[in-house]
């Protein structure tokens, strides 16, 4: 059953598409945090917790959410880990990066949803979602001073 919440048939399978982009992100970004906490060498490392809540607004939607490395590999925008050494630094530089990539993807993303897609409730969704990734950039800025 399709959910009836006043936004149009086309702009929900367009939201879910663009969502589904943001999950890829967020799950790649997850495993390269995982791996930077499981395999870093020198000073500790503060973890991310897991976006899930990308993957309920999807369903919300009532599309499916991508759940495979395949479709996210497909979708997502930070690539996979590309460096050798397991320094904090190098990893931390990598992750903020990272970060920063998807808040300025999410910031691109709130006033189409907003205006153009009727999709008040994504948009205020990927605004708080942007917040946490702002959060967590100036978190790891401030480790590397």
């Amino acid at each position: 059953m399709k959910p009836e919440i006043g936004i149009k048939k086309e702009n929900l399978s367009k939201v879910a598409q663009a969502l589904s982009g943001f999950l890829a992100d967020e799950f790649l970004l997850y495993l390269k945090t995982r791996n930077a906490h499981w395999n870093i060498e020198g000073s500790d490392f503060h973890t991310m917790h897991t976006m899930d809540e990308v993957a309920e607004r999807i369903r919300m939607l009532g599309h499916y959410a991508p759940a495979t490395m395949k479709s996210y590999l497909e979708l997502t925008h930070p690539i996979e880990q590309s460096r050798g050494k397991n320094d904090s630094a190098g990893f931390i530089k990598e992750l903020l990066g990272d970060h920063e990539s998807i808040i300025i993807r999410l910031r691109e993303n709130i006033n189409l949803f907003a205006t153009e897609l009727n999709d008040l409730g994504t948009s205020d969704f990927i605004t708080g979602l942007m917040e946490t990734h702002e959060k967590m950039a100036w978190m790891l800025r401030a480790h590397l001073k």
